[in-house]
C-alpha cells in the first residue's frame, strides 16, 4: 500500500465536505450508532462522520504518525490494518473509507473484510484520477498537469482511477447488494486573496518539490530520466510564472477531482 504524509493528506483533502454533504446522504449517518472509518489518515472524513452521527465513530489507520497528527476530539483513533480489522463480526453498523481502495492491490479483499465487521452497510468514497481537470491562468499548467498525471498513473501499481465503476465491481465481488453510487466533485481553488496554503502550494510548484516526490513512480511509468528532468524543469517554469502572477494578484487555479460515493448492503 502506498504511504502518504500528514501534510499531503491535509492539503489534498482541505475543504472537502465543507460546502455540501448531500453525497453522503446514502450513508444514513443520522441513524448510525457505530461507524468505522478505515484508512482515516489524519481524520478529515472521520470528523465529518462524527458531526453527522450521534453515535460512536472510530478512525482506524495503519500509520500511527497520521493518527497522532489528527485531532480526535469527537472520534476514537485506532491502529490497525484494512485487511485485518480489530473488530468482531457485526461490531459496527457502517464501515466507510475514503481514497483507500485506490491504494490497495485487491480492493475486493478489503471490502470483504469491511463487510465482515459491518452489520448493515459498507461505503467507499473513491476518486477517478483519470478524470481530474485543471484550469489555470498560467497557460501551460493544465496541459502539463495532465501529462504528469498520466505518467504517474502508468507508474502506480494500483488502480488510482477506480472511481465509481471499479468500486461497484469490488463491492459486487465482495458479495454486497443494493449497490448504488453518487458523484461528488472536490473543487480546489487558488485565487486572491491567497492564504498560507495557497502560497505554499505555489512555492512547491516553483521549487519542483511536489513532482520530485513522485520521481520514482514517474520513472516506473516508463519515462526516461532525461524526460523526467525535462518535465520537472517545465513544472518549475509553470511555478515561477504562477509566483509572478501571485505577486500581481492575478493567479487563479481551479482543480476538480471527481469522487464517487458508493454504498452497498451487507447480506444477512
Amino acid at each position: 500500500m502506498r504511504e502518504f504524509s500528514a501534510e499531503y493528506l491535509t492539503s489534498t483533502r482541505r475543504g472537502m465536505w465543507a460546502d455540501s454533504r448531500e453525497a453522503l446522504a446514502g450513508l444514513r449517518l443520522a441513524e448510525r450508532e457505530r461507524v468505522l472509518d478505515v484508512g482515516c489518515g489524519t481524520g478529515e472524513l472521520t470528523r465529518v462522520l462524527a458531526e453527522e452521527t450521534g453515535g460512536s465513530v472510530y478512525g482506524l489507520d495503519a500509520d500511527p504518525e497520521l493518527l497522532a497528527a489528527g485531532q480526535a476530539e469527537n472520534w476514537e483513533p485506532l491502529a490497525g490494518n484494512a485487511l485485518g480489522l480489530p473488530f468482531a463480526e457485526d461490531a459496527v453498523d457502517l464501515v466507510v473509507c475514503q481514497a483507500l481502495l485506490i491504494n490497495l492491490p485487491d480492493p475486493a479483499a478489503a471490502v470483504e473484510e469491511f463487510a465482515r465487521v459491518a452489520s448493515d452497510a459498507v461505503a467507499a468514497i473513491e476518486p477517478d484520477n483519470a478524470d481530474v481537470t485543471v484550469e489555470s491562468t498560467v497557460e501551460q499548467e493544465a496541459a502539463l498537469a495532465a501529462e504528469a498525471r498520466s505518467a504517474y498513473r502508468r507508474g502506480v501499481r494500483t488502480d488510482v482511477s477506480l472511481g465509481g465503476a471499479g468500486t461497484r465491481e469490488a463491492f459486487s465481488d465482495a458479495g454486497l447488494t443494493d449497490v448504488h453510487t453518487v458523484r461528488y466533485d472536490h473543487v480546489r481553488t487558488i485565487e486572491p486573496p491567497y492564504d498560507e496554503d495557497d502560497l505554499e502550494a505555489v512555492r512547491r510548484t516553483a521549487s519542483g518539490e511536489g513532482i520530485a516526490g513522485d520521481r520514482d513512480t514517474l520513472l516506473a511509468g516508463g519515462i526516461t530520466r532525461t524526460a523526467y528532468d525535462d518535465l520537472r524543469e517545465r513544472w518549475r517554469s509553470v511555478g515561477r510564472e504562477a509566483v509572478a502572477q501571485v505577486r500581481e494578484e492575478t493567479y487563479r487555479r481551479r482543480e476538480v477531482v471527481p469522487f464517487y460515493v458508493t454504498v452497498g448492503t451487507v447480506s444477512a
